[in-house]
């Protein structure tokens, strides 16, 4: 379970988790050792899964962002491995959801051109049968964070 601090401590670590500890144990109110234990509690009972270092996507030069909807007609438990397969293989392939609705799979691509997409399109449609591919690209970004609220803990 749980507590306020503990909720403070990974919001702290998610907007920078290089921050050091005695900062997040003033933040906190608690002693760098106390603090130190909690972050080390919260990483042993699973709350903090890794830590990442986010990459300017612009300087990266993967500035253009596709979202990809895909229909299959086979709903089998070998083809969904196979997607996940052709997913890991393609870099620029950063998400995969399942969904409910119209379209069984979301697929969210970054790429350094909208043209760019046109190799990504081959190398999915070589290695995965598909119903139906729709892609859409995205003309600007309102919100980006991977940060998740920690209320509901």
């Amino acid at each position: 379970m749980l507590d306020d601090r503990d909720r403070k401590l990974l919001s702290l670590l998610q907007q920078d988790a290089e921050t050091p500890v005695a900062k997040l144990a003033d933040s906190v109110n608690l002693s760098a050792s106390a603090c130190s234990r909690r972050i080390m509690r919260l990483r042993d009972e699973g709350y903090i899964v890794r830590t990442t270092a986010k990459v300017d996507r612009r300087r990266m030069g993967l500035p253009t962002t596709m979202f990809v909807l895909l229909r299959t007609s086979e709903h089998t438990a070998d083809w969904l491995e196979r997607l996940r397969a052709v997913a890991a293989d393609i870099p620029e392939i950063v998400e995969v959801h399942r969904l409910t609705g119209n379209f069984d799979y979301i697929l969210k691509i970054v790429l350094p051109n909208v043209e760019y997409y046109d190799v990504i399109y081959k190398q999915l449609v070589h290695r995965i049968r598909l119903h139906d591919v729709s892609a859409y690209i995205s003309m600007e970004t309102l919100k980006s964070d991977t940060a998740l609220p920690t209320h509901h803990a």
